[in-house]
């Protein structure tokens, strides 16, 4: 019998990045402040009553367009490699793989992110994951960003968890996502979704509600940020935003990891135990 699959889920930008990922290389080389970027954004919003994860894909083509800088693939990818990431970040997902290959459980990473996919490539963790979906961009014949490709709102990313459940990965197979499965490729009991506010409630709700396990995370101190959301019964736990080896949040994943091992262990045994027709 294959092994059973936990997925995990994590939004980006607060939850494994600290800030917002725009934050690190493409603002401050616009020569603007994230106050002053994210302020265009929101006035554009205003004007023009576009939606605002749409609006700061439009300012992000438009204030690159005034500063005289490509906004291609290549120089997106180039913004991402000075994130920084909470403490334990970078060794969390080795950790975490080793810990369910001792109990027979596979492990498998995905980013659910309303940021930009391209910044995400290029950050020092992006070899991590089996599937990056975030917002994304066309591009013209000269390579340079013209259109979105994708845009992730926060009541859009809840689709993903349906597509990794199913294993209908590619963003443009409706079919797949849509349609009925005789099986799934990963049970909703065996997903677990980490974000860190409001902006991901959404998610948070559709992965506890179906069986799955929901954790919100917050910088050291903050905890204020997220309690409202355990209190309300929209996660399943909370913890700082520290996944380093013996925080709290390596412990209550790995807690998440046993149930799914013991759970399958059961379920073959049951199997091996009924009747023969």
């Amino acid at each position: 019998m294959k092994k059973p699959i936990c997925a995990i889920l994590y939004d980006f930008d607060s939850t494994l990045a600290v800030t917002d990922m725009q934050n690190f290389g493409f603002i401050p080389n616009l020569g603007m402040t994230p106050a002053e970027f994210w302020g265009e954004t929101a006035k554009f919003s205003e004007r023009t009553g576009c939606e605002r994860i749409l609006s700061f894909l439009y300012t992000m083509i438009d204030q690159a367009k005034k500063k005289g800088i490509p906004l291609t693939r290549e120089y997106l990818r180039e913004c991402g490699k000075n994130i920084s990431f909470f403490p334990g970040v970078t060794t969390w997902f080795s950790r975490i793989n080793a810990y369910g290959e001792e109990l027979g459980v596979k492990v498998e990473h995905y980013i659910v992110s309303s940021g930009n996919s391209e910044i995400i490539e290029g950050c020092s963790i992006a070899k991590e994951f089996m599937k990056i979906y975030g917002c994304e961009y066309v591009y013209d014949e000269n390579g340079v960003a013209c259109w979105p490709k994708l845009a992730i709102n926060y009541t859009q990313k809840t689709q993903y968890f349906f597509r990794i459940s199913k294993g209908a990965y590619e963003v443009n197979d409706d079919a797949g996502v849509n349609e009925k499965a005789k099986s799934r490729r990963i049970p909703y009991s065996n997903i677990v979704y980490i974000g860190d506010g409001m902006t991901d409630i959404p998610s948070m709700i559709i992965v506890k509600n179906n069986g799955g396990r929901s954790i919100a995370v917050y910088p050291k101190g903050k905890e204020e940020k997220v309690q409202d959301l355990y209190d309300d019964g929209r996660v399943n736990f909370i913890s700082p935003a520290d996944y380093s080896s013996g925080k709290n949040l390596e412990k209550i994943m790995k807690l998440i990891i046993q149930s799914i091992s013991v759970n399958h262990q059961l379920n073959i045994s049951e199997n091996r135990d009924r009747p023969a027709d």
